[in-house]
Protein backbone atom coordinates (compact mmCIF):
# COMPACT_ATOMS: atom_id res chain seq x y z
CA UNK A 1 0.00 0.00 0.00
CA UNK A 2 2.84 2.45 0.73
CA UNK A 3 4.34 1.57 -2.63
CA UNK A 4 1.25 2.63 -4.58
CA UNK A 5 0.96 6.03 -2.37
CA UNK A 6 4.06 6.54 -2.78
CA UNK A 7 3.46 5.95 -6.89
CA UNK A 8 0.60 8.48 -6.46
CA UNK A 9 2.87 11.25 -4.63
CA UNK A 10 5.30 10.66 -7.76
CA UNK A 11 3.03 11.09 -11.11
CA UNK A 12 1.36 14.62 -8.89
CA UNK A 13 4.73 15.99 -8.46
CA UNK A 14 5.49 14.77 -11.99
CA UNK A 15 2.63 16.71 -13.49
CA UNK A 16 3.24 19.66 -11.95
CA UNK A 17 6.92 19.70 -13.36
CA UNK A 18 5.83 19.09 -16.59
CA UNK A 19 2.96 21.85 -16.80
CA UNK A 20 3.07 24.45 -19.47
CA UNK A 21 5.03 27.63 -17.72
CA UNK A 22 6.10 30.72 -19.64
CA UNK A 23 9.23 30.66 -17.86
CA UNK A 24 12.67 29.95 -19.20
CA UNK A 25 13.69 26.49 -19.46
CA UNK A 26 16.46 26.53 -17.38
CA UNK A 27 14.84 28.45 -14.20
CA UNK A 28 14.55 26.20 -11.23
CA UNK A 29 12.25 27.72 -9.12
CA UNK A 30 8.78 29.58 -9.75
CA UNK A 31 8.13 33.14 -9.04
CA UNK A 32 11.41 33.10 -6.74
CA UNK A 33 10.36 30.00 -4.85
CA UNK A 34 12.79 27.48 -4.34
CA UNK A 35 12.60 23.80 -5.68
CA UNK A 36 12.99 22.23 -2.22
CA UNK A 37 11.22 24.11 0.50
CA UNK A 38 10.75 22.86 4.54
CA UNK A 39 7.28 22.12 5.07
CA UNK A 40 7.63 23.35 8.89
CA UNK A 41 8.66 26.71 7.83
CA UNK A 42 5.59 27.38 5.01
CA UNK A 43 2.75 29.59 6.35
CA UNK A 44 -0.18 27.97 7.95
CA UNK A 45 -3.91 28.71 8.72
CA UNK A 46 -6.95 27.84 9.74
CA UNK A 47 -9.64 29.99 7.75
CA UNK A 48 -11.47 29.90 11.03
CA UNK A 49 -12.00 26.51 11.37
CA UNK A 50 -10.94 25.23 14.87
CA UNK A 51 -8.84 21.82 14.82
CA UNK A 52 -7.79 22.34 11.23
CA UNK A 53 -4.16 23.26 10.07
CA UNK A 54 -3.80 24.69 6.08
CA UNK A 55 -0.69 24.57 4.43
CA UNK A 56 -0.29 25.19 0.46
CA UNK A 57 2.49 22.88 -0.88
CA UNK A 58 2.75 23.79 -4.13
CA UNK A 59 0.71 25.20 -7.50
CA UNK A 60 -2.01 28.30 -7.29
CA UNK A 61 -0.75 29.70 -10.34
CA UNK A 62 -1.20 27.33 -13.51
CA UNK A 63 -3.38 23.83 -13.65
CA UNK A 64 -3.00 22.34 -10.10
CA UNK A 65 -3.21 22.98 -6.21
CA UNK A 66 -1.32 20.90 -3.53
CA UNK A 67 -2.39 21.15 -0.09
CA UNK A 68 -1.53 19.83 2.99
CA UNK A 69 -4.33 19.81 5.73
CA UNK A 70 -4.24 18.36 9.10
CA UNK A 71 -7.76 17.73 11.32
CA UNK A 72 -7.51 17.41 14.82
CA UNK A 73 -9.65 14.36 16.54
CA UNK A 74 -13.39 15.59 15.77
CA UNK A 75 -12.64 18.53 13.86
CA UNK A 76 -14.40 18.80 10.14
CA UNK A 77 -14.77 20.99 7.51
CA UNK A 78 -17.76 22.60 6.65
CA UNK A 79 -20.81 21.46 4.25
CA UNK A 80 -19.37 22.69 0.67
CA UNK A 81 -18.76 22.03 -3.07
CA UNK A 82 -16.62 23.50 -5.49
CA UNK A 83 -15.60 24.98 -9.30
CA UNK A 84 -13.24 21.88 -9.16
CA UNK A 85 -12.02 18.14 -9.20
CA UNK A 86 -10.37 17.39 -5.41
CA UNK A 87 -8.72 14.30 -4.72
CA UNK A 88 -7.93 13.16 -1.09
CA UNK A 89 -4.91 11.23 -0.09
CA UNK A 90 -4.76 10.38 3.19
CA UNK A 91 -1.41 10.47 5.07
CA UNK A 92 -2.19 9.22 8.69
CA UNK A 93 -5.39 8.37 11.03
CA UNK A 94 -8.51 8.20 9.68
CA UNK A 95 -11.97 9.72 9.38
CA UNK A 96 -15.27 9.60 7.27
CA UNK A 97 -16.12 11.33 4.44
CA UNK A 98 -19.62 12.27 3.25
CA UNK A 99 -20.37 12.73 -0.76
CA UNK A 100 -24.01 14.17 -1.59
CA UNK A 101 -23.11 13.48 -5.52
CA UNK A 102 -24.96 14.81 -8.15
CA UNK A 103 -24.94 11.70 -9.92
CA UNK A 104 -27.22 10.20 -7.25
CA UNK A 105 -30.27 11.80 -8.39
CA UNK A 106 -31.92 8.82 -6.26
CA UNK A 107 -31.42 10.69 -3.37
CA UNK A 108 -31.14 14.04 -3.60
CA UNK A 109 -29.38 16.06 -0.41
CA UNK A 110 -28.59 12.07 1.34
CA UNK A 111 -24.85 12.21 1.71
CA UNK A 112 -23.16 8.41 1.25
CA UNK A 113 -20.67 8.02 4.12
CA UNK A 114 -17.03 6.54 3.26
CA UNK A 115 -14.39 5.55 5.75
CA UNK A 116 -11.29 6.77 4.92
CA UNK A 117 -7.98 5.80 6.57
CA UNK A 118 -4.19 6.15 6.03
CA UNK A 119 -3.44 5.15 2.67
CA UNK A 120 -6.29 5.51 1.07
CA UNK A 121 -7.39 8.27 -1.82
CA UNK A 122 -10.57 9.53 -2.56
CA UNK A 123 -11.73 11.85 -6.31
CA UNK A 124 -14.39 14.23 -5.58
CA UNK A 125 -16.07 15.41 -8.99
CA UNK A 126 -16.96 18.68 -9.64
CA UNK A 127 -19.58 20.44 -8.19
CA UNK A 128 -20.79 17.58 -5.34
CA UNK A 129 -21.34 18.41 -1.99
CA UNK A 130 -18.96 16.68 0.29
CA UNK A 131 -17.80 16.47 3.82
CA UNK A 132 -14.61 15.46 5.56
CA UNK A 133 -14.77 14.49 9.38
CA UNK A 134 -11.80 13.00 11.98
CA UNK A 135 -14.15 10.76 13.60
CA UNK A 136 -10.96 9.20 15.41
CA UNK A 137 -11.13 10.51 18.62
CA UNK A 138 -7.18 9.79 19.17
CA UNK A 139 -5.08 10.91 16.46
CA UNK A 140 -5.05 13.50 14.03
CA UNK A 141 -6.21 13.01 10.38
CA UNK A 142 -3.45 13.97 7.99
CA UNK A 143 -4.34 14.54 3.88
CA UNK A 144 -2.92 15.47 1.01
CA UNK A 145 -5.21 17.91 -1.35
CA UNK A 146 -5.07 18.23 -4.96
CA UNK A 147 -7.40 20.45 -6.65
CA UNK A 148 -7.61 21.49 -9.89
CA UNK A 149 -7.88 24.82 -11.57
CA UNK A 150 -7.01 26.81 -8.90
CA UNK A 151 -8.20 29.36 -7.35
CA UNK A 152 -11.26 27.31 -6.04
CA UNK A 153 -14.11 28.83 -5.82
CA UNK A 154 -16.79 27.28 -3.04
CA UNK A 155 -20.40 27.47 -1.88
CA UNK A 156 -21.09 26.31 1.60
CA UNK A 157 -24.72 25.33 3.00
CA UNK A 158 -26.24 23.93 6.28
CA UNK A 159 -27.13 20.30 4.44
CA UNK A 160 -26.23 18.39 2.01
CA UNK A 161 -29.41 20.21 -0.19
CA UNK A 162 -26.84 22.88 -1.08
CA UNK A 163 -28.24 23.41 -4.89
CA UNK A 164 -25.82 22.75 -7.37
CA UNK A 165 -26.45 25.55 -9.73
CA UNK A 166 -28.41 28.33 -8.42
CA UNK A 167 -26.07 28.83 -5.34
CA UNK A 168 -23.68 31.90 -6.19
CA UNK A 169 -20.41 30.93 -5.71
CA UNK A 170 -17.97 32.66 -3.59
CA UNK A 171 -14.55 32.63 -4.03
CA UNK A 172 -12.06 31.32 -1.64
CA UNK A 173 -8.24 31.54 -1.76
CA UNK A 174 -6.86 28.94 -0.06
Amino acid sequence: MKSRLLVLIFYIFSLLLHLPTTTASSCCSIEGLPLVRNISELPQDNYVRGGLSHITLAGSALHVEVWLQTFSPGSRTLIHRHSCEEIFVFLNGSGTLYLASSSHEKYPGKPQEHFVFANSTFHIPVNDVHQAWNTNEHADLHMLVIISRPPVKVAFGDDFLLPSLCHPFCSLHL
